[in-house]
């Protein structure tokens, strides 16, 4: 490609992304649904891991606790170790501390949003009380690790799977960026927060679990990435951020999207479209989290995008089997649709992305759709 072709090339991009953002005004699109939820839970106080415990965890009051969601117990050995049936959720596992991780997600960023468009001190004040709640205050606060997350009955008490389960602090760690820039968080707050991440990330980074996790093929290793890059982004980790842009294009991109497009490890799951949506989503967060003016990771997933973006507009045409459960409640507003299509210069993308639902009722698709509030996203 000559100099000419480049130029004329990055021209079109530039009018499509300029395209992509003519009927994007986020703040007003969400600001409704933004103000609604604010005001409800400004009135709803913290809730910790501290709040809850299950006998079967072999932690403490402060460490967080999960089940492995696909095991059940053995008809043949009901006692025994639990087995494994792949995408069929167990209900009496316990969950207690993964749902309240999750209303910290939504509760947390729904109150910075507010703060952000209205600059009214209550939003951000209850929103800084979470924090100090979840990483400052001992009697509440969790430890900075997940050593006992995803606990398989008779088999593990802990595996390094269950560090999926923090990508429920990406956004409250966004919002806490929010709201350090806008001097609405305290030194105290700021400081200990920084803190908490620095030591989750070094548990991350050098625990068994943790580089089991890193390691992984599908999106568990996508979703370690899409957390260190955002938690190092706020810690100002250069060392962790470089790391993770490369491995995003020397390992996540050549290893899980195939010539097509498609994620092969997803689709060979019993749910193929959920988490095909849930790792293009968590590409694009590390791709929205890490690019820069001069290097466009999103131009990286391209193809991936490509893909998906026909079996988002029109479930009908999907042409793997459907999820075993939870398939009518796909696709939402899933967030790559928009990083991408503002990044890509895609307005079709947007334009989607405006039509979908933006608040999902169901627990399950809630959990795998952690970025919520996308005006703390695109500034």
């Amino acid at each position: 490609m000559n100099r000419r072709q480049f130029l004329a090339l990055s021209s079109l991009a530039a009018a499509g992304r300029l395209r992509a953002r003519e009927h994007l005004d986020i703040k007003n699109i969400d600001r409704a649904r933004i103000l609604k939820a604010a005001n409800k839970y400004i009135g709803e106080a913290p809730v910790t891991i501290t709040s809850a415990q299950s006998s079967r965890s072999t932690g403490g009051k402060h460490d967080y606790f999960s089940e492995g969601d696909y095991w059940w117990p053995d008809p043949k050995n009901p006692d025994g170790p639990y087995i494994q049936r792949d995408g069929l959720s167990n209900p009496d596992n316990f969950n207690t501390h993964r749902q309240a991780l999750m209303r910290l997600s939504v509760q947390m960023p729904a109150l910075s949003a507010a703060w952000l468009i209205t600059r009214q001190r209550r939003y951000a004040g209850h929103a800084a009380a979470h924090l100090r709640a979840w990483f400052v205050d001992e009697e509440t606060r969790m430890n900075p690790n997940l050593q006992y997350a995803q606990a398989i009955h008779g088999r593990f008490t802990g595996r390094g799977t269950g560090i999926i389960d923090t990508i429920h602090l990406l956004e409250v760690i966004r919002a806490a960026s929010v709201l350090e820039a806008g001097g609405a968080l305290s030194n105290a707050e700021r400081v200990g927060l920084q803190q908490w991440l620095s030591a989750y990330l070094d548990w991350m980074t050098t625990s068994k679990n943790g580089i089991e996790e890193r390691d992984a093929k599908n999106n568990h290793g996508t979703c370690w990435v899409m957390q260190v890059a955002e938690f190092a982004r706020f810690t100002g980790n250069a060392k962790l951020t470089g790391f993770c842009r490369d491995r995003y294009k020397t390992v996540l991109v050549p290893n899980q999207i195939a010539l097509d497009g498609s994620f092969p490890q997803e689709l060979r799951r019993t749910k193929p479209y959920g988490y095909s949506l849930f790792n293009l989503d968590a590409m694009a967060t590390i791709c929205q989290t890490l690019s820069t003016s001069s290097d466009n990771l999103f131009v990286d997933m391209r193809q991936a995008m490509e893909f998906m973006y026909p079996f988002i507009a029109d479930k009908k045409t999907w042409p793997h089997p459907p999820d075993i459960m939870y398939f009518k409640e796909w696709p939402v507003r899933q967030p790559s649709l928009l990083f991408a299509g503002l990044a890509l210069g895609k307005p079709e993308y947007t334009l989607l992305w405006k039509t979908l639902d933006p608040d999902p009722t169901v627990e399950e698709i809630i959990r795998n759709v952690p970025l919520r509030q996308p005006v703390l996203w695109i500034r």
